[in-house]
């Protein structure tokens, strides 16, 4: 018969033997800043799947589907015409002003799906969160992917128009910046998602800023130069107006494809630099939050 310590090194030697056949091990976060982007690399087929499933339960039970992309754009840009256009007559830098409207709405509309989608990441997904482990930050990386198809389908709603307008002789020329767009999508994407996942983040604890968030952004898209340019803008209160993030990105869209506006590198420092703050400060939030969540939803 064994002895005691026999089998104490048999039992070792069998959890030994057992946790070399993991293809992955899960240990606990241990700090803000423990993040780890190789296992969510790992999860990428996942992300897919959220980028299906998001694209799906949007268009359910809609007779529409994907046409609501270019009716919802392409009605709230003819209001902005008549109401900011023809009534209020607000100047558009000699840009038609369908075609300045409609820049600033796929603009806006590409930044607003991304932060109030990712919004809504804790208390959408508490159910699943609950059950099954995988890197949180999957969900919210694939409202950010599902909404460039909404993106891409307003794109060439606008560059229709684009040719329409300039075959019409309208005064608009792209500009070289306009290689810079990427970039452009880039920031937007990091800007909504940084903002969004720091607010899912603290609305687990405080729903009121869930409450708001419609208030916000409407607010938000006013303080931005969606329905008016940035020369309307006084020149006393621009240092504290491009605080915002969003106007040096309107700004430069609107200048390399339609060749309005001027654009400073001190603006666009301002705006990076904002959002890259933004998205840390999320980022490090939502780490620290999935940890504790499933106690407060």
């Amino acid at each position: 018969m064994k002895n005691k310590n026999e089998q104490k090194n048999m039992k070792q030697e069998s959890m030994i033997s057992t946790e070399d056949q993991w293809d992955m091990v899960i240990k606990p976060k241990a700090g803000w800043f423990d993040i780890n982007l190789i296992e969510l690399w790992h999860y990428r087929d996942l992300v897919g799947l959220f980028v299906k499933r998001d694209f799906a339960t949007i268009h359910k039970q809609t007779v529409l589907g994907p046409l609501w992309f270019i009716i919802a754009p392409l009605f709230s840009t003819i209001v902005y015409t008549i109401i900011f256009g023809k009534v209020a007559k607000i100047p558009t830098d000699n840009i038609p002003p369908f075609l300045f409207y409609m820049s600033g709405n796929v603009v806006w509309s590409y930044f607003g799906s991304c932060l109030t989608r990712t919004s809504d990441t804790f208390s959408n997904n508490a159910g699943l969160f609950g059950k099954v482990y995988f890197p949180r930050l999957a969900v919210p990386i694939s409202s950010i992917i599902s909404g460039l198809l909404q993106l891409g389908i307003q794109m060439f709603l606008f560059v229709g128009f684009y040719f329409y307008f300039m075959a019409k002789g309208a005064p608009i020329t792209p500009k070289f910046w306009i290689v810079s767009f990427p970039l452009l999508l880039l920031q937007m994407a990091l800007l909504g998602f940084g903002m969004g996942i720091l607010i899912s983040s603290v609305t687990t604890k405080y729903k009121d800023l869930r409450f708001a968030l419609g208030l916000i952004m409407q607010l938000w898209m006013y303080a931005t130069p969606i329905v008016y340019p940035l020369s309307l803008v006084p020149d006393w209160i621009r240092p504290w107006y491009v605080l915002n993030p969003m106007v040096a990105i309107v700004e430069s869209f609107r200048y390399a494809f339609l060749g309005s506006g001027a654009i400073q590198w001190s603006y666009i420092a301002i705006s990076w630099a904002i959002t890259l703050v933004v998205l840390f400060a999320g980022v490090v939030l939502f780490n620290r939050v999935e940890k504790t969540f499933m106690d407060t939803v």
